[in-house]
């Protein structure tokens, strides 16, 4: 099993050419992205071509641009979804990160957006994940697990920073419902949260230290479970966000950290992580069309 480690683009200054560049001269093995805008697909698809980068793509069911309001139905969750496939798969992704349906959703709802979502992952033949978020329909550990439970072929992608904010624990409460998302995550996004946000203003801080050891525990076992089914490679994207995510000070708005050097930070320490915990498995191999169905 390898591990590969991506950069988000979130936060990041430049076209598309000046931001994968950076982002393959720091070592990554891929860009996370939501999807460029058409004018500038032809520089998006060269520079991904001209620096060797992988690509997992991200879509918002109901609205494209992750801005206007959230439409109610699953309907028009679907159409949107749909729309967002139809391109994504055109640039052949590892993997597609959908932020899916809506907190408020009833529930019967859910379960005809997501079970249509599911046959819409096997028709593209790319691992479709539904990411933990604030907002939709994975926002809690148990709205998942329900999820989880009732449609066994669901995939998440696993940002447990989300649910520490909303349960305002770690949530060891539930920890039967984290075993279940653990067994579904297909990516983990590597962000620290703690009980009164997404994201501790920096994972280094010694008070921060009891939230960063609960989330490395989370990512140990998806790492497991990935090993366990004979997944290929493992993916993580140390996804912190930039200033009005990130802390900053009052009056000021200076941000408490450096966001490229913090999300450098954690692959790095993600890197090292996983040659201890996984010693007889590498990472960076050279096979990049290595074939990520092999688990789902």
């Amino acid at each position: 099993m390898e591990l590969k480690v991506f950069k988000s683009v979130w936060g990041m200054q430049g076209d598309w050419k000046t931001k994968l560049k950076r982002i393959a001269e720091a070592g990554y093995d891929g860009v996370e992205t939501p999807m460029p805008a058409e004018k500038d697909e032809p520089q998006f698809r060269e520079s991904l071509e001209r620096y060797r980068l992988e690509l997992i793509l991200h879509v918002y069911t109901g609205r494209e641009d992750n801005e206007k309001p959230y439409p109610d139905s699953a309907e028009a969750h679907i159409a949107s979804l749909e729309t967002q496939l139809e391109r994504a798969a055109s640039f052949r992704p590892l993997l597609i990160n959908a932020q899916s349906a809506k907190d408020s959703m009833p529930y019967e709802e859910q379960l005809k957006f997501f079970s249509h979502a599911v046959r819409l992952e096997k028709q593209t033949g790319i691992p479709l994940g539904h990411e933990t978020h604030r907002g939709r329909a994975t926002f809690t550990p148990w709205s998942t697990a329900r999820l989880l439970r009732d449609i066994p072929e669901l995939h998440i992608v696993a940002d447990f920073s989300h649910w520490c904010n909303v349960c305002e624990s770690m949530p060891f409460d539930h920890a039967d419902s984290l075993s279940l998302a653990i067994r579904h995550a297909i990516h983990v996004h590597a962000r620290v949260g703690y009980e009164q946000g997404p994201q501790v203003p920096d994972f280094r801080a010694p008070e921060y230290e009891y939230a960063l050891r609960r989330h490395e525990q989370w990512w140990d076992e998806i790492g497991r479970s990935h090993l366990e089914a004979g997944s290929p490679i493992v993916t993580f994207t140390p996804e912190f966000g930039p200033p009005g995510y990130m802390h900053t000070m009052p009056f000021t708005g200076q941000p408490v950290a450096d966001l490229w050097e913090i999300c450098l930070a954690m692959s790095r320490r993600i890197r090292e992580r996983f040659r201890r915990n996984f010693p007889a498995h590498g990472e960076n191999g050279a096979d990049k069309n290595i074939n990520f169905q092999k688990r789902y």
